[in-house]
């Protein structure tokens, strides 16, 4: 049975800054996961986007599949993806719901897809009122994250944000999977694409990480749930940055015989920024472990890999 991960607890309104930047940057080395709490989402805004997890995919398959995947908005069944290409199961046992920028550009076929007011009353409010509010809690995170590279804490905005490009993900697990002879995974192992993830649980368990995903046998940690809290982890793009000084951590999910409903909110960069290694971070003897390279280019490779097309 996997043992307990005690994670940092990282409070972003923190009047020193440069202790909470020295307490992230101590979490993004030895972990790449951590809590954020005074996130600045109030926890009536938290309960709501939960329950409008759960409503929209108490609907029927049916019109659910009206708002089908297309430009990475919208719905995915169960199955429809597999997070770690390596294992033999048919996928992964969740189906979810993306929702991209809302500044959205029509003009380049990026529309977010949204279920009618007459089918869900409200809800598309209450999705936009949390997009906004985790990505203003990301924006704080991220001049943290700044400092704690040793870098001008608008490096990031400079660099990447021109504008943020932010993806909010529903997810739904259900509990009954029925009998197989595969094993099934809520999500397989992977680690997140982009900068860094926040994740709204709804308490229910399943989240485990890996902290060393190089070593064999890989050992397996589960992640608690802390009211009220966000997780926060370090993705792949951080980690190119900073020359894997801020790790990537592998994570998934676990099937437990209960519904588990989530809510992760994706920082990435401008799909036009070239993502490689700070200068800070690399050196004749630390020379960078990979090549600079667009971050559109490597979202779209990695989601690529993840449909199987």
């Amino acid at each position: 049975m996997a043992e307990a991960v005690v994670l940092p607890v990282i409070d972003l309104t923190s009047s020193d800054h440069h202790a909470a930047a020295r307490s992230i940057q101590k979490a993004c080395t030895e972990y790449g996961f951590f809590y954020l709490i005074n996130h600045g989402v109030e926890e009536s805004l938290l309960q709501k986007v939960l329950q409008g997890n759960k409503m929209f995919f108490s609907l029927c398959l049916e019109e659910k599949m009206k708002l089908d995947r297309k430009n990475h908005r919208g719905y995915t069944p169960l199955y429809a993806e597999k997070l770690d290409p390596r294992v033999s199961s048919r996928g992964d046992s969740k189906e979810s719901f993306y929702i991209g920028p809302l500044e959205d550009a029509p003009s380049r076929g990026y529309m977010n897809q949204w279920p009618s007011e007459e089918i869900l009353p409200g809800w598309r409010s209450i999705i936009e009122d949390y997009y906004e509010g985790a990505m203003n809690a990301g924006r704080r995170l991220i001049k943290l994250v700044a400092l704690a590279l040793n870098l001008d804490e608008n490096f990031f905005y400079d660099v990447a944000f021109n504008p943020p490009n932010g993806y909010l993900r529903l997810l739904h697990y259900p509990g009954e999977l029925g009998s197989s002879d595969e094993e099934i995974y809520g999500a397989s192992a992977h680690s997140d694409y982009g900068m860094i993830t926040l994740l709204l649980t709804d308490g229910i368990s399943g989240l485990q990480i890996c902290n060393e995903k190089f070593k064999e046998p890989q050992v397996w940690e589960n992640v608690h749930h802390i009211p009220g809290t966000l997780i926060v982890n370090i993705g792949d793009m951080m980690e190119r940055w900073t020359n894997c000084l801020f790790r990537s951590t592998l994570h998934r999910v676990m099937p437990t015989g209960q519904e588990r409903y989530s809510v992760a909110f994706f920082l990435d960069p401008n799909p036009d920024c070239v993502v490689e290694c700070l200068k800070s971070c690399c050196n004749e003897s630390a020379p960078p472990r990979f090549p600079p390279i667009r971050a559109g280019d490597y979202l779209e490779e990695r989601i690529k890999v993840t449909y199987g097309s």
